[in-house]
């Protein structure tokens, strides 16, 4: 096992990562090689798959398998070994019939086929054991003392960055977003990477061109949520426990909340959101649910004590779970790409169980006092009032507005996001979005001129609407992005924050504040090439850096 893709990987020894019999997720080592073996075939689909494409030979429902299987292999998303056994062999059968496809489709052009080597004509072991053999030579440092760690950085870059281009695009396709040119992107990155690349600037590029091709994915996800359940709007939300049964919702997936709202509507069972699911409630046709009743509890890592005190049934959708406890084991069901082995994963959108379980449990006692938190100001609702942010900038009561999100983690050093926001001058905005949120969302930043202080925009999912209200700005200015009184401060944990934070380098925004400590795959040698191209900068105190941000935009 060697794993370094997340921000809690294990930073006790010189070379950064995890290599022991598990990770610092709770990942044990069979998965995480069978992670990286699987990784390897869909690499073999991606090799023909992008063949195939480039002679009108598409294969959409391997692209499909490419995002769901990319996606089972991200941070705390699914631990369950055996389900990686039967991914492996299904990557193998998809790769196959893509290959006999690209042949045919070759044939009939007029052309011989290549006879590709690498991953199009690895096959998989037998069984669990000779699988596990055959990961020792597809790890991510596969070949460093050859290449060096620069190199199998880069490489870590680019597929660290696809994962998370992956799970937005899956997160699209479940609500019906697809798109030939985001499956012929994923195709080209895979076939790129079985190549092993060793030429930096082009590793580097096609870092650059995984997020560009996540800003289209973004697109396509904000279209597939908005098309699905309207703009958001900006909605009070409860953030206390109301008297009666009870259902918890976590992880991303707003298509399993829906389905879970329409099987449980006259039941008499409240449902409540957790974590990242905390923006549905700014969503019309979610919120018109009545028994969609409130927010429990905070942001991912919390969820072992949230969860062990909630007294009802739980499901954890797309990602974000860790170890579930014997307080509560019996009582929480996965969905979609999550797995945990011994957990009950319902793979239809069939929530009977799930209900079942709610029914037999006691749910709250008693109506708790009243607390709110209001979410809700996607694209739509701030460039709704940009005349009146307009005039509140060159008025001077808004001197700046900071991007303070992302993802939130166990580390010590994330508080530095909470003295952030909060030690913002009074005449600034902060923009949040991402789990990073509950470090201050329930602190009261008051507002200017009606315009409240702390916006937020969604989750991470939504960095899409940040990035319009930016450039919506900067035309209403006339100016760059980089000349905005704007400063984005990203709290990074896993390769959906990777994927964003190569969109926004893509785009060209300068001086991106990052923490609370830097990837651990990116080498002191790859950190200063981030630094000087593109301006990067690792976070240091919050007050320091407050003033540096209002400093350079008033020099």
């Amino acid at each position: 096992m060697f794993c370094y893709q997340c921000e809690q990987t294990d930073r006790s020894n010189a070379d950064s990562g995890c290599a022991t019999a598990k990770g610092m997720c709770g990942k044990d080592a069979t998965t995480s090689d069978l992670q990286d073996l699987l990784i390897h075939g869909v690499k073999g689909i991606a090799q023909y798959a992008k063949r195939a494409r480039a002679l009108n030979a598409p294969d959409n429902a391997a692209g499909e398998f490419m995002l769901y299987a990319m996606f089972t292999t991200l941070t705390n998303v699914n631990f369950n070994a055996t389900r990686f056994v039967t991914l492996i062999q299904e990557a193998a059968q998809i790769r196959d019939r893509v290959k006999a496809s690209y042949t045919q489709a070759a044939l009939a052009s007029g052309k011989a086929p290549e006879q590709l080597t690498g991953p199009a004509a690895w096959q998989p072991a037998a069984d669990m054991d000779g699988m596990l053999k055959q990961a020792a030579d597809v790890g991510i440092n596969a070949g460093l003392d050859q290449v060096g760690a620069d190199i199998i950085g880069l490489r870590s870059l680019v597929l660290y960055g696809l994962k998370g281009v992956c799970a937005y695009a899956h997160h699209a396709y479940v609500l019906g977003g697809e798109s030939d040119t985001v499956y012929a992107g994923i195709e080209d990155a895979l076939d790129f990477l079985s190549n092993d690349p060793t030429d930096a600037e082009a590793l580097l590029n096609q870092s650059m061109a995984l997020g560009t091709l996540n800003l289209e994915v973004m697109a396509l996800l904000d279209e597939a949520n908005t098309g699905t359940f309207g703009a958001q709007q900006p909605t009070q939300v409860h953030i206390t426990p109301i008297k009666g049964k009870a259902i918890l919702v976590s992880g991303h997936d707003l298509g399993d909340l829906a389905a879970l709202l329409e099987q449980t509507k006259d039941t008499g069972i409240n449902i409540y959101t957790h974590g990242e699911m905390l923006p549905a409630h700014a969503y019309p046709k979610l919120k018109a649910y009545p028994h969609l009743v409130g927010n429990y509890g905070g942001a991912w890592q919390d969820q072992q004590k949230e969860f062990a005190e909630f007294p009802g049934a739980i499901l954890m959708t797309s990602n974000c779970i860790i170890e579930p406890q014997a307080q509560y084991r019996q009582r929480i069901f996965t969905a979609g790409p999550v797995g945990w082995p011994g957990v009950r994963h319902i793979s239809d959108k069939n929530f009977a169980p799930l209900i079942q379980a709610a029914n037999a449990l006691p749910g709250f006692k008693e109506d708790v006092s009243e607390k709110v938190v209001t979410v809700g100001f996607g694209r739509d609702a701030v460039l709704g009032v940009a005349d009146k942010v307009i005039d509140a900038v060159k008025s001077g009561a808004i001197k700046h507005f900071f991007l303070v999100g992302g993802c939130d983690g166990a580390a010590p050093g994330r508080n530095y996001y909470t003295d952030f926001a909060e030690q913002a001058p009074k005449d600034t905005v902060v923009m949040t979005l991402g789990c990073a949120k509950y470090r201050f969302n329930q602190h009261d930043f008051g507002d200017i001129g009606g315009i409240p202080r702390l916006l937020d925009l969604g989750q991470c999912n939504d960095s899409y609407s940040a990035i319009k209200i930016a450039t919506a700005l900067a035309g209403a200015f006339e100016c760059g992005v980089n000349e905005l009184p704007l400063s984005l401060v990203v709290s990074w944990f896993e390769q959906k924050a990777a994927a964003v934070l190569l969109t926004l380098l893509a785009l060209g925004i300068r001086n991106i504040r990052l923490g609370p400590t830097l990837p651990a795959f990116l080498t002191p040698n790859l950190v200063q090439v981030l630094v000087d191209k593109y301006g990067l900068l690792p976070i240091t105190t919050a007050q320091a850096d407050i003033e540096a941000s209002l400093t350079r935009k008033a020099a």
